[in-house]
C-alpha cells in the first residue's frame, strides 16, 4: 500500500511538474501570450489534479474540477470550440449533481466511491451510438458554424458527455470514454498551438490508463 501510494504521489507530481516545464518553455516563444498561457497553465494544474483525484475515487476532485471547468470554458471561447463551450457548460451543471450522488455512494470505510461495471453489451451499443452522435455533432459544427476544428471538436465532445454520466454515476467504463477524448485532445490542442492544454490532454491519457487500472482493481458491482 505504501508503494502504491508513493507512485500516486509521484506521478500527481509528474504531471505538475510537465505543467510548470511547457509553461516555461513557452514563455521564451516569440508570440507568448502572458494572460492565454498563464490561465493555460493553472488550469492544466487544476486539470492534473482534478482527474488523479478521480482516480483514486476521491470526492475532493470536484472542487479543482469546478476549477479547471471553469477556465477552460473560457479557453474554449477564445477558441471558438463550440463543442467545447457546450461539453463545459454541462460540465458545470452536472458536477453539482454528482458531488451529490458521489456522497451518497462513498464506501464508509475509507470514505472512497464505490465502484460498478456495465456488462459489455451495454458497453457495445453505448459506443457504437456514442460514435454515431460524434460524427453527426461534426457534420452540424462544419456545416452551420465557423467551429475551427469541427469534427474533432465533436469527437471530443459526445463522448465526454456520456463519459461524464458514467463517471458520476460510478461505472468504471468511463474511462475508456474518457481515453478517446484524451487522445483526441492532445491532436485537438496541439493543433490550436496551446502548450499547457497539450500537456494537460497527455496526462489526463496515462491517467485514463492508470486510473482504469485502479478501478478494475477494485471490488465492483454489475449493473
Amino acid at each position: 500500500m505504501l508503494k502504491s501510494k508513493w507512485f500516486d504521489y509521484c506521478f500527481v507530481s509528474l504531471g505538475l511538474l510537465i505543467q510548470a516545464v511547457v509553461f516555461a518553455v513557452t514563455w521564451y516563444l516569440p508570440d507568448f501570450d502572458v494572460y492565454q498561457s498563464t490561465l493555460s497553465f493553472v488550469c492544466g494544474c487544476l486539470g492534473v489534479c482534478s482527474v488523479w483525484l478521480t482516480a483514486q475515487r476521491n470526492i475532493w476532485m470536484y472542487l479543482f474540477g469546478f476549477g479547471q471547468v471553469g477556465i477552460y470554458l473560457w479557453l474554449c471561447v477564445q477558441q471558438r470550440f463550440y463543442g467545447g463551450i457546450a461539453i463545459n457548460s454541462y460540465y458545470l451543471l452536472t458536477m453539482v449533481y454528482g458531488v451529490f450522488v458521489w456522497r451518497r455512494h462513498l464506501d464508509e470505510t475509507d470514505h472512497t466511491l464505490t465502484i460498478r461495471c456495465l456488462p459489455v453489451m451495454k458497453t457495445v451499443l453505448i459506443s457504437i451510438a456514442t460514435i454515431v452522435g460524434s460524427w453527426l455533432t461534426g457534420w452540424g459544427l462544419s456545416y452551420w458554424t465557423d467551429d475551427t476544428q469541427p469534427y474533432l471538436d465533436a469527437f471530443t465532445t459526445i463522448p465526454a458527455l456520456v463519459g461524464q454520466v458514467l463517471m458520476i454515476l460510478g461505472l468504471r467504463e468511463h474511462w475508456l470514454m474518457w481515453f478517446a477524448v484524451d487522445v483526441l485532445g492532445v491532436v485537438l490542442w496541439v493543433r490550436a498551438g496551446d502548450g499547457c492544454m497539450t500537456a494537460q490532454y497527455a496526462f489526463w491519457t496515462a491517467n485514463c490508463v492508470y486510473g482504469f487500472y485502479l478501478w478494475r482493481s477494485s471490488g465492483v458491482s454489475k449493473e
